[in-house]
């Protein structure tokens, strides 16, 4: 059996024994000892939902008020004036084929990828490699585009992209443990307000089922799903 360490049974002394509120869970995540890096902070909540069916699939992309507090690097596939467009946005990487090669020979050093909708085809050949990331640009999330400009900014300033598993579990990030309580409650605040309006008309029963909050290295924290 694992050796609990000293700083791990400080965190779960810091865990209510019962559910508790978000606002609750953000201050006992916060209360837990600390490491010596900027810890992220994420949530994983139970969507009464069943993915296999196409109709009860959740995925979309959310906005952050306060951003996740990661530096996220950007990829456009786009040429011409639209590739200029997208560097003034502050895109990392930007090519057309070129950079289509550079990705088929192994360069991953990117968190998202956006195209133009002409760029598409090309892109299409990567969906071996960007498909299992979760990185294929898609239309539904916005990152299929010829607004560069708008896609490139949105995920700059700590626009994430949600997708429920094959359990009908949602996890995402919503901050560091940097982050004071009101910024983590606001992050997360937004979050449920956007799933919600996600919710598909086929779901029945209770849409969010149970949700934790927990940091890299902390211990969970249960949420009571009455308060959601």
């Amino acid at each position: 059996m694992a050796k609990v360490t000293k700083r791990m049974q400080a965190s779960l002394a810091a865990v209510p024994a019962q559910a508790v509120t978000v606002k609750e869970a953000v201050d006992a995540i916060l209360a837990q000892p600390g490491t010596k890096f900027d810890e992220s902070v994420d949530v994983a909540i139970k969507l009464g939902v069943d993915p296999r069916h196409a109709d009860q699939m959740v995925r979309g992309s959310i906005s952050l008020p306060n951003g996740t507090g990661k530096s996220v690097s950007v990829a456009v596939f786009a040429k011409g004036a639209k590739a200029e467009e997208a560097i003034a946005a502050g895109a990392d990487f930007v090519g057309a084929e070129d950079l289509v090669e550079k990705v088929q020979g192994g360069f991953m050093d990117f968190d998202r990828v956006v195209a133009t909708p002409d760029m598409m085809a090309q892109v299409g050949r990567l969906g071996r490699v960007l498909g299992p990331r979760g990185l294929m640009p898609n239309p539904k999330l916005g990152t299929v585009t010829m607004d560069v400009t708008k896609a490139v900014t949105a995920i700059k300033a700590g626009q994430i992209e949600v997708r429920v598993d094959k359990g009908g579990v949602i996890h995402a990030p919503v901050g560091r443990r940097s982050f004071d309580a009101a910024k983590l409650n606001e992050n997360i605040d937004s979050l449920l307000a956007d799933l919600n309006r996600m919710k598909p008309a086929s779901s029945k029963g209770r849409y969010m089922q149970k949700m934790s909050i927990s940091s890299t290295m902390g211990a969970g924290v249960r949420v009571d799903e009455t308060t959601l």
